[in-house]
């Protein structure tokens, strides 16, 4: 019997299969996004201790955003963790998709990211 997974369940498992390749050290980390519908979020990861060492989301009240779930939003988030990573000190990191398409908003943070500063 065949069963059909949803289409989170199908992206955990790509994301799981990509995780399993990439990882982020303190030099160069891990750029994670997580998409909902409503929200978008980024966050860079240092594996090899475990800890976020910058991170952004539609959360952030200082983005004062009307709509939290297109494209301009999505780029108001790469640019304000680019901007956070650079004041920390990093400008290289390892971009994981997390299992999403590069494609639409997902596309549209990486974009910003790299246009304010991040190398991947």
């Amino acid at each position: 019997m065949i069963t059909k997974l949803d289409k989170n369940a199908t992206r955990r498992k790509r994301h799981a299969r990509v995780r399993a390749k990439l990882s982020g050290t303190e030099a160069r980390p891990r750029l994670n996004v997580y998409r909902s519908n409503k929200h978008i979020y980024a966050q860079l990861v240092d594996d090899l201790t475990g800890v976020t060492l910058a991170s952004a989301s539609t959360l952030d009240k200082d983005l004062g955003l009307e709509s939290t779930s297109n494209l301009e939003a999505a780029q108001k988030v790469g640019e304000l963790v680019a901007k956070r990573a650079v004041e920390k000190g990093v400008k290289a990191v390892v971009f994981d998709r997390g299992g999403y398409l590069f494609h639409g908003r997902v596309k549209a943070l990486a974009d910003a990211a790299r246009e304010n500063g991040l190398e991947f």
